[in-house]
């Protein structure tokens, strides 16, 4: 009985807060003879507050059985780069700093987030990706910034 609210409270903390990505590809790194190969994976995010905005985030993807069974912890490295993809408009106006998507890295704990600043100075829209852990987060990150044309006010709350 135990295992199994663990197992339920897991699935809901997994579940939740997911973000909502597009695959677009991946590529093999390391050749597994059980489970699936390790790889990077490419995945579009297009910012939910943005529109025209979409960030494309590669990061690692571990295989083997418990990547396979989605009990591996995902390695902390990710890359991130946004462009308009699109006319840029903004629904409601855009808190100044504000984390737009995570997604889970792992089965407990373990997040790949990505932020949004609004640099006004600039106009331009800055994503910052990065993991975090319960207990412990990693250094790495990677940024990169989307200028929005000078005729259009990035509104801020």
């Amino acid at each position: 009985m135990h295992a199994s609210k663990l197992l339920i409270i897991a699935a809901l903390l997994f579940g939740s807060g997911m973000a909502h990505a597009q695959k677009i590809g991946s590529v093999d790194t390391v050749f597994k003879f059980i489970g699936p190969d390790h790889k990077i994976v490419v995945e579009a995010y297009d910012d939910p507050k943005v529109k025209g905005v979409t960030c494309y985030v590669s990061r690692a993807k571990t295989g083997g059985i418990k990547g396979g069974l989605g009990l591996a912890e995902d390695k902390a490295e990710a890359s991130i780069s946004c462009h308009q993809v699109g006319p840029i408009s903004f629904d409601k106006p855009l808190k100044q700093q504000e984390e737009v998507f995570n997604q889970s890295l792992s089965i407990l704990f373990k997040k790949l987030r990505i932020v949004r600043m609004v640099d006004v100075q600039r106009n331009a829209l800055i994503y910052l990706t990065y993991s975090d852990k319960l207990i412990e987060g990693s250094p790495q990150n990677s940024v990169t910034a989307v200028p929005v044309d000078r005729q259009i006010s990035i509104p801020i709350k």
